[in-house]
């Protein structure tokens, strides 16, 4: 990942109508990175849990860790992707949908421009970078690729049922925004109804079923567990400390998710 002040823009154009002609899996792929960025930015370490301060803040990252402005972004991209995402991959034609997610993907950016992200993304490049034979459909492309919404998306289960022991409560209140009913749900199953509530969300949108349905195999993770260490500057940041032994437990968890 490229990160520098450098390339924040300066003035963005959210214009709905070029989505219209995207292709309806990369319209669910785009979906499924604004998803985790909500979600990420949502649970990430609390700003003020964040160590060492550096002495002047013109020095601190770009990431700060959830805090109350990210907060609000981040709450109110995931409302509009429970409500809209998956309209807008059924339908070409429904404008509202793809207009409200275009704002979703701004205001989820928002939120995790200031925030950061965390396990999902961290882990997402190692499965892109070594994608092996994989092509999806809808992708015009002659050569094997892991869409980056898809690569996000497919241990997002295994992630967020891993790191809800830290913020229980906003674990389950993610849940309940995508669907679940939690009336009689119990805080400390916050992150087995988050992941059962995502998996639910990937199938009814045929989403490959893990890591596996895209070339994977218990074989392959060593190698992306190592792709993931350097990620620093996004897996600091998840509410939970990992092991290498934790990241290659979430990895194997990932390789079939229904």
């Amino acid at each position: 990942g490229i990160a520098s002040r450098a390339i924040k823009p300066t003035l963005g154009i959210i214009d709905p109508l070029h989505t219209l002609s995207m292709p309806e899996r990369i319209v669910a792929n785009s979906g499924f990175d604004v998803l985790c960025h909500a979600l990420e930015s949502y649970t990430a370490l609390p700003y003020n849990k964040r160590g060492p301060c550096p002495s002047n803040p013109i020095s601190r990252p770009a990431y700060q860790g959830s805090n109350p402005v990210s907060d609000v972004w981040a709450l109110h991209a995931l409302r509009i992707v429970a409500k809209y995402l998956k309209r807008a991959i059924r339908n070409p034609e429904d404008h509202e949908a793809r207009a409200n997610m275009h704002l979703a993907s701004a205001f989820a950016g928002i939120g995790f421009g200031n925030a950061g992200v965390h396990l999902c993304h961290g882990m997402s490049y190692p499965i892109s970078g070594l994608v092996k034979t994989y092509k999806p459909k809808d992708y015009n492309v002659d050569h094997s690729l892991v869409p980056h919404g898809l690569s996000v998306v497919l241990t997002s289960p295994a992630v967020f049922a891993f790191t809800a022991q830290m913020h229980p409560e906003r674990h389950l209140e993610a849940a309940e925004i995508l669907g679940a009913d939690i009336r009689t749900a119990r805080i400390k199953d916050a992150g087995l109804i988050l992941a059962d509530t995502l998996r639910k969300f990937l199938f009814d949108l045929n989403v490959d079923d893990g890591l596996a349905a895209i070339g994977y195999s218990k074989a392959d993770i060593p190698a992306l567990v190592k792709g993931t260490l350097p990620q620093e500057r996004v897996t600091k940041l998840s509410p939970r400390p990992q092991t290498e032994e934790d990241l290659s437990a979430l990895f194997e968890a990932s390789m079939k998710l229904y």
